[in-house]
């Protein structure tokens, strides 16, 4: 073990900090929002400083100390002051290492924050009944649903009290149900210029600019130019909804697709000439049974009994509807019916088979209308598993065969194709030319370009989703590939993580764009600072907007929009904010830290920076 001491070589040479164990991208995030926004003490533990984002980590001003160290022991959370410490963040491991890790923290220190992330959410559950002023979050369940709502075009959405808030943008803004403006200034070929939860002068200030953008007649229709004061951008607003907008699939679709999709499973080229010139036989002589009888029932009934091979002849000098014409047509339909039902029966064997749980199959050439998932890691794996419960068919890519996730979409019947092909090749097999959408989610961000410049290539309207950590680089990719939405798991997660860290709990986040807005729900409480505060005083221009407030005296309903902003809060109540991250640092504030005799040894040397602005670009 190594440390690298910023202001002290020993553990016990300060208090009141906050340690986060992990050197990938979510616990360099978490480093950066707890120093940057949060302006907290921070001890980072790293597995390794020259690999992962341990450079970057070391790298980090406002940091106090980086020890590095192969594993989290209790010699190593002593090393870290975790006797002292307000709160600990373990973040890398698998699940029973963080366990552990966790029951040793607990142990050396009763009263100390937990934060964990844990992949099994429902053992995390089981945890935090365990362990007091414990947490576990998942990073991947937090980002999931917005690669997602971008890969199928609808908005993300973060429930709330039985409703639904997104982002909805320009002409899709509606007054009913609208909260607050949540951008301004935006020019998609300039994000910087973005403003989120602009400067507004009271509540009426927003209808104003809503009323310029849209005009007295409603919402712009399309390729209509916007009024001179709103040309230099548009708008997003934070709207509610009683129930999640749809995702609708014509069933006529799902149903073609089946077809052509058992079909194909069981046939050949040259077979389904045959069956083809079969059905045209069979319509026809459908066509002359009715001629015959003029009755359709009974037309219908004589052509299924002709193609099950049920009918009964005609004898010798017996008359009929129809004549010989119509004797030749059921002779026509019960030799076609030969062909058909043996294809009838591999068909409903090939469904059967393949319906039951893990078994391997790839993508059919009836697949239509999908989302291809490049990727399954712990993102890819809840990208195609909320895609799935859409009912918007899914295929999945993954090079690694051993990878955890290839069993666990298949469980779900989802077709996967593995293995090291070239990835044009994966992703012609995968049918990318008749997708709906790409999800590129590995953890590399160079394989997730490479995945979406393949995509645009077969076919250049595609949707594309990418993973991307590095800000500058998704600038660039965005920049240059025109409509691609890049999204960042650690991005995303980190403000929800470090907000468990603080004490506090972030109901969702919401993208705009390549920015982020964290939803949270707080509760006015002595430490809070609530306490007394009028809605004037929490909301930041910029900062912070209240959606609604949960009356001490009414706890099972949100009032939204509540018109009286001068109203003081008191002791139980509780308000549903929108909040950029620097926004939201300054309403919850740090927790309290744990009572300690010993003070730091040494002040922070070096001021923490004031970070980058809320609007900085989302990557991976």
């Amino acid at each position: 073990m190594t440390l690298d001491g910023r202001e002290s070589p020993r553990g016990d040479g300060y208090a009141g900090h906050y340690i986060v164990c992990g050197g990938n991208a979510l616990a360099h995030r978490l480093l950066q929002e707890l120093v940057e926004h949060y302006e907290v003490p921070v001890v980072a533990v790293v597995p390794d400083r020259e690999q992962d984002h341990g450079p970057r980590i070391g790298r980090l001003p406002g940091v106090t100390a980086v020890l590095e160290a192969a594993s989290v022991t209790e010699e190593v959370l002593r090393a870290a002051g975790v006797d002292r410490a307000a709160g600990i963040a373990l973040m890398d491991g698998e699940d029973r290492h963080t366990i552990h890790t966790a029951l040793a923290a607990q142990g050396a220190n009763p009263g100390i924050r937990i934060v964990l992330r844990m992949f099994n959410q429902r053992l995390g559950e089981h945890i935090e009944r365990l362990l007091p002023n414990c947490t576990a979050l998942s990073g991947s369940a937090t980002a999931a649903p917005a690669f997602a709502s971008s890969a199928l075009g609808r908005p993300n959405s973060v429930p709330v009290d039985g409703r639904y808030l997104y982002v909805a943008y320009d002409e899709d803004i509606r007054e009913d149900g609208r909260l607050c403006l949540a951008a301004d200034r935006i020019d998609r070929q300039d994000l910087t210029r973005l403003r989120l939860l602009p400067d507004a002068v009271g509540p009426a200030a927003e209808f104003i600019a809503l009323a310029r953008r849209i005009g007295d007649a409603g919402p712009l229709p399309p390729g209509t130019a916007p009024a001179p004061a709103e040309a230099a951008g548009g708008l997003a607003a934070l709207q509610t909804l009683d129930s999640e907008p749809p995702l609708r699939i014509p069933w006529r679709s799902r149903l073609r697709w089946a077809l052509v999709d058992a079909l194909h499973s069981v046939t050949g080229v040259r077979m389904r000439l045959v069956l083809s010139t079969a059905l045209a036989a069979v319509l026809l002589s459908t066509a002359v049974l009715y001629l015959g009888h003029r009755d359709l029932g009974w037309t219908l009934y004589l052509a299924l009994l002709d193609l099950a091979g049920a009918a009964q002849p005609d004898t010798p000098g017996a008359g009929g509807p129809g004549g010989p014409w119509a004797r030749i047509a059921q002779v026509v339909i019960t030799f076609c019916g030969i062909t058909f039902m043996p294809l009838a029966t591999a068909i409903v064997v090939e469904a059967l088979a393949s319906g039951r749980r893990g078994v391997p199959r790839g993508p059919s050439a009836g697949v239509r209308g999908h989302v291809v998932v490049v990727g399954l890691g712990s993102v890819g794996i809840r990208v195609a598993t909320l895609v799935h419960e859409t009912g918007v068919p899914v295929v999945c890519v993954e090079r690694d065969p051993q990878a955890r996730g290839i069993a666990a979409v298949r469980a779900l019947g989802i077709p996967v194709l593995v293995g090291d092909a070239p990835l044009a090749s994966q992703l012609r097999s995968a049918r990318i030319h008749h997708a709906r959408a790409l999800a590129a989610v590995t953890s590399d961000d160079a394989a997730n370009l490479e995945a979406a410049l393949e995509a645009r290539a077969v076919r250049p309207d595609v949707r594309i989703v990418v993973r991307l950590f590095d800000d500058d680089f998704a600038h660039h990719v965005y920049a240059t590939l025109g409509d691609v939405a890049s999204r960042s798991v650690s991005y995303l997660s980190a403000p929800a993580f470090a907000a468990a860290l603080m004490g506090r709990e972030v109901l969702g986040t919401l993208s705009v764009y390549r920015h982020v807005l964290l939803v949270a729900e707080l509760a006015a409480d002595a430490g809070s600072g609530l306490v007394g505060a009028d809605l004037h005083a929490v909301e930041r221009p910029g900062g912070v907007r209240v959606l609604g407030v949960r009356l001490a005296r009414r706890p099972g309903d949100v009032q939204w929009n509540v018109a009286d902003r001068s109203r003081r809060l008191v002791a139980g109540d509780r308000i549903v904010v929108a909040a950029t991250r620097s926004g939201l640092a300054r309403i919850v504030g740090p927790a309290q830290p744990v009572p300690s005799a010993v003070p730091p040894a040494v002040p922070p040397s070096v001021p923490p920076p004031a970070g980058p602005p809320d609007g900085a670009p989302v990557s991976r």
